[in-house]
């Protein structure tokens, strides 16, 4: 059972942190479309004047290994609580989130570095973007993993 909760709250926190760099890609006019990033990374994809690749199998690359690398994460927060870690409370959400962004934040630099043509755009801010993207991750993996195991514990505390 808690394998289905660390899946289901994988998929929920990676689509939270999703749809937080999307909104803030398209109120920022800032390249930080995550999956298309990804994709376009991980299939060598980067056009010849550095943007994103925008066809469909990029995105379905970018979506699936996003959403596989979510669930890993969300397995190594159960692991974490299951090994006396920390607790599901919101506050434990915002740390493991912000531990979490940081590991994120320094795989994507490495990623970035190594890549023989990576896209451009201004990785500085996409980097800074990624850590707060993960406390939102780890926020809403938390919730819901605590309203799948605990319904009588105050989270909010």
């Amino acid at each position: 059972m808690k394998l289905m909760h660390a899946i289901l709250g994988g998929l929920a926190a990676t689509a939270a942190m999703t749809a937080f760099l999307y909104l803030l890609s398209y109120a920022t006019h800032r390249v930080m479309k995550v999956i298309r990033i990804l994709g376009t990374m991980l299939l060598f994809r980067t056009q010849p004047d550095g943007s994103l690749s925008d066809t469909v199998s990029t995105k379905a690359a970018g979506t699936v290994a996003y959403y596989v690398v979510g669930i890993f994460f969300a397995l190594i927060y159960l692991a974490l609580w299951d090994s006396g870690v920390g607790m599901l409370t919101a506050s434990w959400g915002l740390l493991l989130g912000l531990g979490h962004g940081i590991i994120a934040m320094v795989i994507w630099y490495f990623f970035f570095m190594v890549h023989p043509k990576p896209p451009l755009l201004n990785l500085r801010s996409y980097l800074v973007t990624l850590i707060f993207a993960h406390v939102v991750f780890g926020l809403v993996m938390t919730y819901t993993v605590y309203l799948l195991q605990h319904p009588d514990y105050a989270f909010w505390q």
